[in-house]
């Protein structure tokens, strides 16, 4: 099974093209940063993502560096000649895009981590504002609209 899913904050604004032929297809690229690891170990990832058709026209449209996404789709690797020098690329073919964070943010900071749109919709319009702050006090647990908290011994296991 060949399955990705990424999160992580845009390096620089995609790029959007058209294939050449009759189908005119829209192909969207743009970075990544992923980290990975804690403290000292910590690392950052550059993972390359290709979008295609109008998810890629809304990745272009709505996306811009610094913005956070979470990337679901699948590894394709491949090679090319340069120079006399085989170079071998590996990418993302996403299947899903999902803008997690609102698109009033100021200098590429990142603030909240709320859920937005979906590029693989087609859905119009801005983008919803991140959660606002828990609030619960220790040992309390913000339960959300529409679901009741459990108790230990409402577990069935």
């Amino acid at each position: 099974m060949n399955s990705v899913c990424l999160i992580g904050n845009l390096t620089r604004d995609p790029e959007l093209r058209y294939s050449t032929g009759a189908s005119q297809t829209a192909i969207c690229r743009f970075t990544i940063a992923v980290n990975d690891g804690y403290g000292e170990k910590q690392r950052t990832n550059f993972i390359p993502i290709v979008v295609f058709n109008k998810q890629a026209e809304n990745c272009d449209r709505y996306l811009a560096k610094g913005r956070r996404v979470a990337v679901m789709g699948r590894i394709q690797t491949g090679s090319y000649e340069k120079d006399g020098r085989t170079v071998y690329t590996t990418e993302v073919i996403a299947n899903n895009v999902e803008f997690l964070s609102s698109g009033q943010q100021g200098q590429g900071q990142m603030q909240g981590q709320g859920f937005g749109q979906s590029a693989g919709f087609g859905q119009q319009g801005g983008f919803s504002q991140p959660a606002p702050a828990p609030t619960e006090q220790p040992g309390e647990i913000d339960v959300p609209g529409g679901f009741t908290s459990l108790q230990d011994d409402d577990i069935p296991f």
